[in-house]
């Protein structure tokens, strides 16, 4: 007969947390508030020290990584968002630089053992299921590897299918809260979002099979493509920009390889609007990152397009995607590993899109990168690179060559002196 997990108050559910145990929290939309915030009461007490907290990106407040829990818990994440930027630049926060589709195999293979699983699930269903929701990405792995796993089985998460369907049995303590889960609402495209979009969508085609990173590029590239047929995606996440297309059949993956008529993921971020889309829908598989992130899966489809960003580019095509210098601003994330995927699907085409400038009119183009800032994308593996000033493709060119047709969409106002300090760097015969 399988096992009935016990129902529990939260101040009891988190007792089960020691001195020195290894917490991991679930995310996204599946933030586990109610045992965050009690955890944070019985560290207020004394009772705690030294437990290690484990993350990705949290939808509340970090207050565990503030001063007052300074000896109590240690906070790492695999991507620094909002909530924790400003304690990652005051080394309260931890970053792992690690690609998304290894950061399972940290769980599985035993580098990185977890005592205690807080976890957030929609109720039980009639077969004895419940649903890991948003938040499939690394949680599964925990969730069959962690020694303890506590779920907040919360109504309004959202019941989703494939991976993320665990046996209820498989959980130890259940604590019940019905606060609203919070969404995330992205800003309208600017008039620059727009333009990137526009030279983004001229590179795809009816059929192919979309992943895109998150923002309101990826919006704006969304929103143009309406009169595109039978598109279809396999991506780490998606928002609420792929709903329109979904219910006009621009996306329909006919042509996917593998979950032909799918849309793969394994987390989500978005408003409620996305919540409802998703929930009870059997056209979302959810999937485990070792599956969607998999460079070897994602290349099965044909004519896959991978759309990603960056913080900054050399001259020579390095791309920085988690940092400003030394201070690290997001994460590695699944950059690398679709941008390899999309270079070995048939046909398939890699894009980093960016704007020219940072919002305060510094220049994301660069002769070198800022001292400290990470390469997350080498330039052996650079493809198409986009601003709002056009588009270019640095693959298979020399280092010269990259650097004038990377000058060429910089910002006007910067053109020249990119062009001295490639002179300076290639010599005299540097010619734009």
């Amino acid at each position: 007969m399988a096992k009935t997990p016990a129902i529990v108050s939260a101040a009891e559910a988190v007792s089960n947390v020691k001195s020195g145990d290894s917490v991991y929290f679930s995310c996204f939309g599946c933030t586990p508030e109610i045992l965050i915030e009690e955890l944070c009461n019985v560290g207020r007490s004394g009772k705690l020290c030294n437990v290690k907290l484990i993350h990705t990106i949290l939808l509340t407040e970090a207050t565990y990584a503030t001063p007052e829990f300074d000896g109590i818990f240690e906070t790492y994440t695999f991507f620094v968002g909002d909530s924790t930027r400003k304690a990652a630049r005051e080394g309260r926060v931890q970053y792992i630089p690690i690609s998304l589709h290894e950061t399972q195999t940290l769980f599985r293979d035993g580098y990185m053992p977890i005592d205690v699983a807080f976890i957030a699930v929609s109720p039980p269903d009639r077969h004895g299921y419940v649903s890991l929701g948003l938040s499939v990405d690394m949680t599964l792995a925990v969730v069959q590897h962690a020694k303890r796993v506590i779920a907040v089985i919360n109504p309004n998460i959202p019941r989703t299918f494939g991976d993320a369907l665990i046996p209820y049995s498989s959980i130890d303590m259940v604590v019940h809260d019905d606060r609203p889960i919070k969404e995330v609402i992205y800003p309208a495209p600017s008039a620059i979002d727009k333009t990137i979009g526009l030279h983004c969508a001229e590179l795809i085609n009816d059929g192919d099979c979309l992943q895109l990173g998150i923002g309101s590029i990826p919006n704006a590239i969304l929103s143009l493509l309406e009169n595109h047929r039978d598109l279809g995606l396999h991506t780490e996440m998606f928002s609420d920009g792929v709903i329109p297309l979904v219910e006009k059949e621009v996306i329909t993956g006919r042509y996917k390889k593998i979950d032909q008529g799918k849309l793969v993921a394994c987390f989500l971020m978005g408003s409620h609007k996305l919540h409802a889309f998703i929930n009870d829908n059997p056209l979302v598989l959810m999937k485990d990152v070792r599956y969607t992130n998999d460079p070897f899966i994602i290349a099965q489809n044909p004519n896959v397009v991978s759309i990603n960003s960056a913080i900054e580019v050399d001259i020579t095509g390095q791309i920085c995607a988690d940092s400003i210098g030394q201070n690290i601003y997001s994460g590695v994330g699944g950059q690398l590993d679709f941008i390899y995927g999309a270079s070995r699907s048939p046909g398939g085409r890699a894009i980093i899109a960016m704007s020219s400038c940072t919002n305060k009119g510094v220049s994301k183009i660069v002769p070198t990168l800022t001292q400290g800032a990470g390469v997350v994308t080498p330039r052996s593996m650079i493809h198409h690179f986009i601003t709002e000033y056009g588009r270019v493709d640095l693959y298979g060119k020399s280092l010269q060559e990259r650097a004038k047709l990377l000058i060429s969409i910089a910002h006007p106002s910067v053109r020249e002196d990119l062009a001295k300090a490639a002179r300076e760097r290639f010599g005299d015969q540097f010619k734009i």
